[in-house]
């Protein structure tokens, strides 16, 4: 099963203040950690909220509300993407993170696969979704 792992924002990262080189380095050995096991798919940090957008949705019409955005609880700082036996897996994985020392959250959500779709993923939809991704490995 694929998990995304969602690392929620602090009052430091929607300040702009980076992670220190020895925070990068204990980063750094932990995602190498996740490589050589074969669980990391994809990591990214992200810029503070300052720096994006929302595009909120009405009456056919989208909106763009400029950052920065105020509940920082809401916010995400960055995330991984997983490939794990199950979401105990991906916990034991994160206990073992740079975040043990600090006062982060981290928030573990389930990637939706196509046969979660049931019957609603036609074979048609399926062979499109499959196209998607070949031809996204590419880029």
């Amino acid at each position: 099963m694929r998990v995304m792992v969602i690392v929620k924002a602090t009052p430091d990262s929607e300040a702009g203040i980076l992670p220190t080189e020895q925070q990068l380095a204990e980063m750094g050995k932990f995602n190498e950690e996740l490589v050589k096991a074969g669980v990391m798919l994809a990591g990214e940090g992200l810029h503070d909220s300052s720096k994006g957008v929302r595009v909120r949705f009405g009456q056919g019409k989208g909106a763009v509300i400029d950052g920065p955005f105020t509940e920082t609880k809401e916010l995400i700082a960055g995330f991984w993407l997983w490939q794990v036996k199950s979401v105990a897996e991906a916990v034991e994985w994160i206990r073992r993170s740079p975040f043990r020392n600090g006062n982060e959250e981290v928030e573990i959500r389930r990637v939706f696969e196509a046969a979660d779709f049931g019957d609603n993923m036609t074979p048609e939809l399926m062979a499109h979704d499959e196209e998607l991704r070949r031809n996204t490995a590419k880029n």
